[in-house]
């Protein structure tokens, strides 16, 4: 069953078993902890803009984004706990951003996530293509 779980036999050391079911380590970490900050946000009706919100968002997001470059290149690499703890990272990092975003479209933060994401994604999958190491 393919249930908040994207990956494939050879990658099943990266889920969780539940109920028979796989669950990917990360995104077990990732999305209940975004949905309890949008939703904590909301409630408290956070600011749409704090000074610090750039900074804390990437280095929110950065351990989730290297713990899986580094996993690209070596599968057997890594945990699921530390998995888990980069998804509860990268959950925070999401919530904040998309707080802004659903009510501010394209923020600032968001962008800055979004290229965080994609100057480290980019090259980790055309090495990862090419079957190099970067």
């Amino acid at each position: 069953m393919f249930w908040l779980s994207h990956h494939h036999a050879e990658e099943y050391n990266r889920t969780y078993v539940l109920g028979g079911v796989r669950v990917c380590a990360r995104c077990l970490g990732t999305y209940p902890v975004l949905l309890a900050t949008l939703v904590g946000l909301f409630k408290l009706r956070a600011p749409l803009a704090w000074p610090w919100d750039i900074p804390v968002v990437l280095g929110l997001s950065l351990p989730a984004v290297v713990d899986w470059a580094v996993g690209r290149f070596r599968p057997r690499s890594g945990s699921n706990a530390v998995r888990t703890l980069t998804g509860v990272l990268l959950g925070l990092a999401l919530g904040r951003s998309l707080f802004i975003h659903v009510q501010k479209p394209l923020p600032p933060v968001l962008v800055w996530q979004a290229a965080l994401v994609a100057v480290v994604a980019i090259p980790v999958l055309m090495a990862s293509a090419r079957g190099s190491k970067p």
